[in-house]
């Protein structure tokens, strides 16, 4: 409503009064009495405001829940493998020619303080901290580097050890930062199996946990957790179910204590899933495209009076045919571009919303479907227009004039 008599305002105020006939007699139907802009840019923006952003919440769905088994996605996850186990069971899965796509070390461990202060004193401060913060038990790794998942967000991570007077510096993932209200700077104490490590926090990443791989709240350098009790985790790919079975039946004849899941049978399930809420969210699409249309139809056609009753007095003056579908095509392309342009940045608004707050996922529009609509839907408004004042262009004004008013 505001876009439709913001345009109205534009076009009056900024009359283009130096335009030949048809372009100011289109442009001029915009804002004349008994115009029908405000209620055709209101039903057609917002039909074209529904269409395109089903079009960009399906996209966003399904690329949030798609999880690819192609490429260099492991499918194949192995735990509990012990520090003396680690390189015989890394031989073990080359000797299958199965790629080692993450060897992890893993340590336990229990959060004991934030800036110095413990859950109770926490709470004692109203610093609203979860109370999960403290009580959850922590998997960490240490390394020195990023892998392909994490980028940096502040800091700088070196994940070298330090010297024996500096502080041990270890690195958050940004929204567990914020959580448990800490920042760059901030000292966190851990119990690591009896073992009490006080750390500072030197290095935030945002963390893509969207992979099918080992992803971590803490990170540790190296040479600080090295000798704590720890197991390791791997994670590799196979192409085929044989050498899946063989690998498994191997594994559990020298080595029991380890775990394995073979992850393509989830995939396989989760790819079945997803085709499902596929269809169903194009279904919804298109019975929303379907009413969208007959929208844009039924508000087209409320304004055929005025338009009859403008065509005629037109031609009763000596105006030709092409010069009346010259004018009616621009004034119905006017409206169909002003609608749709309206309601696919109401789209883009809506969408990036809801990727913000309720997906949590970046938006990235995709130009062909906003092109797309905006060429379908102004095309359709120009044809339906055109086919609507039909009667007005092959009949007598005078037969018009009693049939038609």
């Amino acid at each position: 409503t505001a876009m439709g008599r913001f345009i109205m305002w534009l076009v009056r105020k900024y009359f283009p009064t130096n335009w030949h006939f048809i372009g100011r007699q289109s442009l001029a139907n915009l804002y004349r009495p008994n115009n029908q802009t405000l209620i055709l840019i209101i039903s057609i923006g917002l039909g074209t405001a529904l269409i395109t952003t089903l079009f960009f919440i399906q996209s966003l769905l399904i690329n949030k829940v798609q999880i690819a088994s192609i490429g260099d996605q492991p499918n194949m996850v192995l735990f509990d493998i012990q520090t003396k186990q680690k390189e015989k069971i890394a031989q073990l899965a080359r000797s299958f020619n199965l790629p080692l796509i993450q060897q992890v070390p893993i340590i336990t461990m229990h959060l004991l303080e934030v800036k110095g202060k413990t859950k109770e004193q926490s709470k004692a401060d109203s610093l609203e901290i979860p109370d999960w913060v403290y009580d959850r038990e922590y998997r960490v790794t240490y390394r020195d580097s990023l892998i392909d998942s994490e980028e940096t967000v502040e800091g700088a991570w070196t994940g070298k050890a330090p010297g024996p007077q500096d502080p041990i510096i270890i690195s958050l993932e940004e929204v567990y930062a914020k959580r448990m209200k800490a920042e760059v700077g901030d000292e966190v104490t851990f119990n690591v199996q009896g073992a009490i490590i006080t750390t500072q926090i030197g290095h935030l990443r945002k963390v893509n946990w969207n992979r099918v791989q080992t992803n971590f709240l803490i990170v540790f350098p190296l040479g600080v957790l090295e000798q704590a009790p720890q197991f390791h985790v791997l994670m590799t790919k196979t192409n085929s179910s044989k050498v899946s079975a063989d690998f498994q039946r191997t594994m559990v004849k020298k080595y029991p204590n380890v775990s394995v899941i073979d992850l393509t049978l989830i995939l396989n399930t989760l790819d079945d899933i997803l085709q499902k809420v596929s269809f169903v969210i194009r279904f919804m699409a298109l019975f929303s495209i379907t009413t969208g249309l007959l929208v844009l139809v039924s508000s087209v056609v409320i304004s055929k009076f005025q338009r009859i009753q403008e065509s005629v007095l037109l031609r009763t003056l000596g105006a030709s045919k092409k010069q009346i579908i010259s004018i009616n095509t621009l004034e119905y392309f006017y409206l169909g571009s002003l609608a749709s342009a309206t309601g696919i940045l109401l789209s883009l608004a809506a969408t990036w919303a809801l990727a913000y707050f309720l997906f949590e996922v970046d938006f990235i529009p995709d130009l062909t479907p906003m092109i797309v609509v905006y060429l379908v839907i102004t095309g359709i408004t120009v044809l339906i227009g055109i086919t609507n004042s039909r009667s007005v262009i092959i009949k007598p004004p005078l037969e018009i004039l009693r049939n038609e008013i």
